[in-house]
Order: C-alpha cells, then structure tokens, then sequence
C-alpha cells in the first residue's frame, strides 16, 4: 500500500511502517520554543528534573512576540530566557530578528523531512518544505528538551488538489482561506492536509508558507508540500532522491480528496469574528474601515511587501485610515529597503514598523478601540486579539489589504495593479 506524504516521514523517522492511528515515537529534529512560553518551559523542564538538554544544538530560542517590550511583564520573559539559555548551552537564540515561524525556515533551522515541534499552533508553517512540524505546550516542549523524543499519533491525510491558473488579483491567500471556509474551523482537526497539483507547483515557497501557516485554522496537525527545487534553493541545500519522493504515492489512502480550479477562486476576507466565515469581498466592497495591518507569520514576507507596494504605488492610504506595515523579519526589511519596497509604502503614507509578531497578537501598536475596523493578513480575527472585543477584524490577502487601505473602505484589488 501507498503512503501520503506525511506517512512517509514518520516512517522514516522511526523505522516503522506506520498507517494513521498508530501511536508511535519520534525522533525530534529541531524545537522552537518562542519568548511568550520560555518562563514556562525552564520551569517544567527543571521540575521534570532535567539537568542538560538532549541536544543543545537542536533547540531555537526566538524573541518575537514580546518585541518591543510594551507591557513590564514581558522583561521577566528575556531575563528568564537568557538565563535558560547560558545555562543549558543554546546557542541558537534569536532577540528581535523577526518572527519565530519565519526564521526557522529562513535561517536553515528546517530541512525537508525533518519532525520540528514549538510552542505556537503556527509551526505548521514549516510544512511549506516538506517538513512535519506541529505545535505543542510547554510541558511536552520540555519533555523533548530532556528527552529528544515525542509521542504522537500518525494523522489521517487530506489531498488538496489545485490545478490551472489563479486570477492574477488571488494569492495563496485567498486559497487558503477559501478552503478553511469549505472545511470550517474544525474540518481537518488532526489531520494533515497535502498539497497537490500545478498550481501549488508553480507557487513560491512564500507563497506556500501562507497556506501551510493557516491549515491549523481548519484544525490541522500540519499541511505539507512536496520538496521540489524551488524547495532546495530556499533551504540552500540539494534535494536526496528520499527528500524527493517526498510526495503522496498514487494507491495512499487519504481521509478524503478535494479538488479546485484555480481560476474559480476570488479574492475573499475572513470576516468578524471567526477564521471559517468567508465571504468574497466583492460582497463586503464599500464598508468603511478605519486601519490595516500588512504583516505576521501569515503574510509578512518580501512578496507579500510587494505585493502590497506595487496595489499603493503612485497613491496615498485613505485619510483618517492607519496603514501599519511589519516584515516579518530583519532580513526581509533588509531586502524590502534594498529593493525600494518599503519607500513606496511609505511614501504611501504608511507606518512602517520593526520586524515582529506585532499587532497580530495585540501588541507594540495599532491597538484598535470600540466600533472600530480593520483588515489585516494575519491568521486570526477571534474576538479581542486586536483592542477591545467590540473591534471588527476582516482577515485578507495583502494586495486586498493595500486596496483597502488606498480606498479607505473594503474594495476588491484591481488585477491591472498587480
């Protein structure tokens, strides 16, 4: 019998011929763990009685969420992660670089095959090379620490088959969240979702990050991707003839099969307040807002600014309408300066910020109050992640983003922008 992709690396991870529901034990390949939970995980990892970690080397230590500082709480956070840190020898600690979810696949910690596990429900962006990677709390992150290991059970597989050419004003955006609203939010719960088809092919791996970033809103346990070498020049490596066959064989047995057209897809928002509420926005087109936020894990990346750039070019964010602009990481605002994307926003009038998880997770600016609305291309919209509980957040990609923010109502980005 065939296996999906994610069978095949469990498979290989443990010398068993797994089939979904098998209990099984990993063998960890890297761990995450970001500045919100390290207080947490160094406590439970010295109440568990672990004196050294399995493999210093293995594990990440990133500042992301809590930079900048803006509540006094979050210094305890640092103080308590660097100490962790120089006691147990990490020496991958990563203080106001960018976001966790970028960085470890942008500074190699990832490579196709690989079992990564982090303390955020987003580390399933990391499938976006063909790694398994899921989040978890911080009592198993400290298990792995002391142990190197991690039981799991093999999920069932989802086959998303997505063949033709998208509309030039649709991103992989708008795919995902097109099919968390065909799944809804609880639709794939432990399941993986596998990518497929010439669609997902001719994606960038940025562009795939998007989708397997935001498969946990459908309650996935990961999303993958086949490597391919579009694969192997972001992870700088050459792809093995295993790493290749990385890919779900034509006899696997998958949970289910769902098929698109590329061209039937539209440019669509996640509105107020749940991620599986998806409406195309041309059916939104004309309510005001007051804000929009271009960045996160979800959405933050050179493309993404470019995107966004190229929709603003030439013209000025609405008044009275804030446009917060946030790379998801340093080197991405690097690359974003170099090439005069980050002039053109601002000359746009947008407020550009230092690279971090940023409003998406309420913090270190934009804030929203009572009544207001913004759109954002982050992954959530659930009530109160933004300012108050009566604040209205529509989720979207960057280039509806940036029409929304020239119009200063919702609109659908024109194609000829793009």
């Amino acid at each position: 019998m065939g296996q999906t992709i994610i069978e095949k690396i469990i498979s290989r991870n443990t010398g068993l011929a797994v089939h979904p529901g098998d209990i099984v034990t990993v063998h960890v390949d890297r761990v995450m763990i970001h500045d919100i939970f390290i207080p947490f995980v160094a406590e439970k990892f010295e109440e568990m009685g672990f004196s050294r970690l399995w493999d210093p080397d293995k594990a990440v230590l990133i500042y992301d969420h809590l930079v900048p500082a803006s509540q006094v709480d979050d210094t305890r956070h640092f103080h308590i992660g660097n100490a962790f840190a120089e006691k147990y020898g990490m020496e991958h600690v990563h203080r106001s670089d960018g976001i966790c979810h970028q960085l470890m696949t942008e500074a190699l910690y990832v490579r196709p095959g690989d079992v990564v596990f982090g303390t955020d429900s987003h580390t399933t962006t990391y499938g976006c090379v063909g790694a398994f990677s899921s989040g978890i709390g911080y009592t198993e992150m400290a298990s792995i620490l002391g142990t190197g290991s991690m039981w799991i059970r093999v999920p069932q597989t989802i086959r998303v088959v997505i063949e033709g050419e998208l509309p030039q004003n649709v991103t992989s955006k708008d795919i995902i969240l097109t099919l968390i609203g065909d799944l809804k939010a609880d639709g794939a719960t432990y399941q993986a979702l596998e990518f497929c088809g010439d669609t997902v092919e001719r994606m960038s791996v940025a562009s795939r990050m998007t989708m397997s970033n935001m498969a946990v809103e459908a309650g996935a346990k990961c999303a993958l991707f086949t490597p391919d070498e579009k694969t192997a020049e972001y992870c700088q490596i050459e792809l093995t003839d295993k790493e290749r066959s990385l890919t779900g064989d034509p006899d696997a047995v998958y949970a289910r099969t769902i098929r698109y057209r590329a061209e039937d897809f539209v440019p669509v928002m996640a509105c107020p307040s749940q991620v599986d509420k998806i409406r195309p926005v041309s059916e939104l087109a004309g309510t005001p807002i007051d804000q929009v936020f271009i960045g996160s894990c979800t959405n933050g990346r050179l493309e993404d600014l470019q995107r966004a750039a190229a929709v603003l070019a030439g013209k000025k964010v609405a008044p009275f309408v804030k446009l917060i602009v946030t790379p998801a990481s340093r080197k991405i605002y690097e690359q974003a300066t170099a090439d005069g994307t980050l002039l053109t926003l601002a000359e746009a009038g947008a407020i550009i910020t230092h690279p971090s998880c940023g409003l998406c997770c309420g913090r270190t600016g934009g804030i929203l109050s009572d009544g207001e609305r913004v759109v954002a291309t982050n992954n959530r919209n659930f009530l109160g992640r933004m300012g108050t509980s009566k604040v209205e957040i529509f989720l979207a990609s960057p280039a509806t983003a940036a029409a929304c923010a020239a119009a200063g109502q919702i609109v659908v980005p024109e194609a000829d922008t793009l």
